[in-house]
């Protein structure tokens, strides 16, 4: 299945909020070894957490980088994970034009596919994020 394909499984047929559904999604393409039961974090950050704030596509997106990334803890590895986040939150913009829930909404949130197109879009971010470090490796 592509990144996409878990993406909508996970929204449409499991009905998970945005930022559990990309965080599944992730977790299950790139083998992250995330357990089920600590997936229960993702939830408060839905909808922009629950006040149109930053978009819970892109927290779990963003939660699916630090795993990958971190070995240890963040303030050991600044010098990876603060520049790849950097990366995806730019492509993120770029390919949504916003990163706030409260903006996205109007723009991509449908009565019967709710915030699929914004999820889906998240999941090409991220995809184009691990294709710019892979990039930057060579």
């Amino acid at each position: 299945m592509t990144l996409q394909e878990l993406v909508e499984k996970y929204y449409v047929e499991q009905n998970y909020n945005c930022a559990e559904t990309l965080l599944h999604a992730a977790n299950e393409y790139y083998d992250l070894h995330i357990l089920e039961e600590d997936m229960k974090m993702m939830a408060g950050f839905g909808g922009g957490m629950f006040v149109g704030s930053t978009c819970g596509a892109m927290v779990g997106c963003i939660a699916a980088l630090s795993k990958m990334t971190i070995h240890t803890k963040a303030h050991e590895e600044l010098q990876a994970i603060r520049p790849l986040i950097q990366t995806y939150q730019r492509n993120f913009k770029q390919i949504l034009g916003a990163t706030q829930c409260v903006e996205l909404k109007p723009k991509y949130n449908t009565t019967e596919k709710r915030c699929l197109p914004t999820c889906l879009m998240a999941s090409q971010a991220l995809e184009k994020t691990i294709q710019d470090l892979k990039k930057e490796g060579e």
